[in-house]
């Protein structure tokens, strides 16, 4: 049995599998237990190009992240944020800002539980435990309402989340809600598994199958879905791109399979 370090709650069962804390394994994370760590490589062992598009969606929440920085963004909403393991947007954020802010959005009590052990005695960085799917509740909670300023802009992200929302919950309402609470000048920043139209590989249907076997159920969407979930908000360049092709940190970070990867990301501007 694992010890029980002082970062994780005690009312957390460290032998029951976590799918917050799966993922802190998969990117490199310290906040993570035995019972996680097996289930993590079950899913590798079936599918092991896992661990690289959850590594590719955390390096582009870092590059978004750095890019609304660079826009003037200093107040973040992070939707389905999991736990804020590797490569986590307050860290970015307030190393380039210290009093950048910051609420982390997640529906999962483990996750939650973990995140507020972590972040106590950060002032500016909330965790909220509710459905990011119930945007009133999300909006009007005062974990959000003691930090975050409306009349400024705000980057709101939603990075390997809508792929878990199937179009019967309506994911387009969802991200226009959030759209329109917030001001122009605001950024959303996004990314999704997916693939061209017409590109469909059949070995696709093999990794989701084990990811919703392993994880959760995961709904692909084309390019062209994607960006119609940017509605309302101008893209930034280069618009939407496969994950590892959106502003690249260097040329040397791409692999021949960047051009083929299945998923993409983009950033949009609310004017």
């Amino acid at each position: 049995m694992d010890e029980r370090p002082n970062w994780a709650p005690g009312d957390i069962d460290l032998e029951r599998p976590s799918i917050a804390r799966v993922y802190d394994y998969w990117l490199g994370g310290a906040h993570n237990f035995a019972a996680d760590r097996a289930v993590a490589n079950k899913v590798l062992a079936d599918a092991p190009i896992v661990r690289d598009v959850v590594l590719n969606h955390r390096a582009f929440l870092r590059r978004a992240v750095r890019y609304l920085l660079d826009q003037g963004v200093r107040q973040f909403l992070d939707l389905g944020s999991g736990i804020p393991t590797v490569g986590n947007v307050h860290e970015i954020a307030q190393s380039v800002d210290p009093a950048a802010r910051v609420v982390y959005v997640d529906v999962d009590a483990v996750a939650v539980a973990h995140s507020r052990a972590i972040l106590a005695g950060n002032p500016l960085v909330n965790v909220l435990q509710t459905d990011v799917r119930d945007v009133p509740s999300v909006l009007k909670s005062p974990e959000v309402a003691e930090l975050l300023d409306f009349d400024r802009p705000v980057g709101v992200l939603m990075v390997a989340l809508l792929h878990f929302m199937p179009d019967d919950q309506d994911p387009h309402g969802m991200v226009a809600a959030y759209r329109d609470a917030v001001p122009p000048g605001s950024y959303l920043a996004m990314s999704h598994a997916g693939y061209e139209e017409g590109e469909w590989d059949p070995a696709w249907d093999e990794a989701r199958g084990e990811y919703d076997r392993g994880v959760t159920r995961l709904t692909y969407r084309t390019r062209h879905e994607v960006e119609a979930l940017f509605d309302g908000f101008e893209l930034v360049e280069p618009g939407v791109a496969r994950l590892p092709l959106w502003r690249p940190d260097s040329p040397d970070d791409l692999d021949d399979n960047a051009a083929h990867f299945l998923g993409f990301g983009g950033v949009g501007r609310k004017s």
